[in-house]
């Protein structure tokens, strides 16, 4: 049986921390800033936890071996 390949994806749009959480990014912060408010915009620029319910299959599509 093969090795499972990682899945690339969301290999760059997520990350593992020492403890194990899985790091994550904002999304709607690329493209037409001008329409939203300086709140929402501050507030997107912090990243954050994936949620304990959907951290077991985003490690699973990550590993790295």
């Amino acid at each position: 049986m093969g090795k499972i390949k990682t899945h690339r994806a969301s290999a760059k749009r997520f990350s593992l921390t020492k403890s194990g959480l899985v790091k994550i990014n904002h999304s709607h912060h690329r493209h037409k800033l001008g329409l939203k408010t300086a709140k929402r915009k501050r507030h997107l620029r912090s990243g954050g936890y994936l949620s304990s319910a959907m951290a077991p299959a985003v490690k699973t599509l990550i590993q790295k071996y």
